[in-house]
């Protein structure tokens, strides 16, 4: 009797393929052994309601659950949440997240957040037809981060958790709005403070006066009519909120932000170059972008090209008054939510306002 030579090429092959064989049919009898029992445990449903047509219903669900395992379940992954698709980017168009954080040192504000965005604005330009838009985002919208919800005041700092930077909140805001975010401009309200100091103040008109007592520490006024405001003044008007709502600051961070832009594009940079330098210092050492401020012509050349006028530029706050509506979260927690809970409408709006 020939002896069997266990370390010849052939007797490995096929030991090889006696093991594979076996495995293969201990796969088949584990899935058999399933999809059977699984079965009868339906057949035992379906003889309570015996007719042709369950027969049927029933061959159905055997057939996509037989699938379903022989696919290890690929047909039971998450589904695809239309309201989070990223948006394509246009060509044409250009799309800048403008953030306000509280910053790491805020010691004026008992609740404060170092890194919680409470100023949220989308800043739209049409390159073609030069019509423009600002649509501020109110920090209490309600939408996902992650596997689970929150504010989106946090999506933020949930993205520098995730070591993503900002890219995951600028991905974020493209979904829910439906364009394409190009930029990020991420500025602490120290730095705010400084900017404008540096431009000499800024400017502003009030229909009506604005007081705010409680968040100071001594009333804070401004008259009705033409205001001059320092930094910390400045600061004080867009961040106040115990007196008015947020949405209300929201269209006073809009106001001063105008102020800003306004001040940026009459520099003189030939003229007054210290000055100058000085601002693209602040904005390289305090505020955050993606955006090449050294090339301080093109920053220029584009608020000059913006045509703050009512016909050209469109400003909205998402609000109750339009296109939201409030309740209550986890832990009663006030949130605002989008009408038919859906950003549909958030979309289109984001679109047509620059039409």
């Amino acid at each position: 009797m020939d002896q069997l030579n266990f370390n010849s090429d052939n007797f490995k092959e096929n030991k090889g393929r006696t093991r594979n064989r076996f495995f293969l049919i201990i796969g088949f009898i584990v899935i058999g052994y399933i999809v059977f029992n699984t079965a009868l445990l339906d057949r035992k449903f379906e003889i309570k309601n015996e007719t042709a047509e369950q027969g049927n219903e029933f061959d159905a669900v055997w057939f996509k659950r037989f699938a379903n395992l022989l696919f290890f379940n690929q047909n039971q992954a998450e589904e695809i949440d239309t309201d989070y698709i990223m948006p394509e980017k246009e060509p044409n168009r250009l799309d800048i997240l403008i953030l306000g954080i509280r910053g790491e040192y805020d010691d004026k504000d008992a609740e404060a957040g170092a890194l919680l965005t409470d100023t949220m604005m989308v800043f739209s330009h049409d390159q073609l037809t030069k019509r423009s838009s600002l649509i501020s985002i109110p920090r209490d919208l309600y939408v996902k981060t992650g596997s689970t919800k929150n504010k989106i005041n946090a999506a933020y700092e949930y993205g520098l958790y995730r070591k993503e930077g900002t890219d995951y909140v600028k991905k974020l805001v493209s979904q829910i709005t439906g364009v394409y975010i190009d930029n990020v401009i991420v500025a602490d309200f120290s730095s705010f403070e400084k900017l404008i100091d540096q431009l000499g103040g800024i400017d502003i008109t009030l229909a009506k006066p604005f007081k705010e007592e409680g968040q100071w520490g001594y009333a804070f006024e401004l008259p009705v009519g033409e205001n001059h405001l320092n930094g910390q003044d400045a600061l004080y008007y867009v961040r106040s909120r115990y007196s008015t709502s947020d949405f209300d600051r929201a269209f006073r961070q809009q106001q001063v932000l105008f102020a800003i832009k306004d001040k940026l594009t009459k520099l003189k940079i030939i003229s007054d170059p210290i000055k100058t330098l000085s601002v693209i210092n602040t904005l390289n050492q305090n505020i955050k972008t993606d955006i090449n401020i050294w090339d301080v012509k093109e920053v220029i050349d584009l608020g000059k090209e913006v045509d703050t006028s009512p016909a050209m530029f469109k400003k909205q706050v998402l609000s109750t008054d339009n296109l939201l509506y409030q309740t209550t979260g986890p832990n009663n927690a006030y949130i605002l939510l989008p009408q038919g809970d859906n950003f549909g409408q958030i979309k289109q709006l984001f679109q047509e306002i620059i039409k």
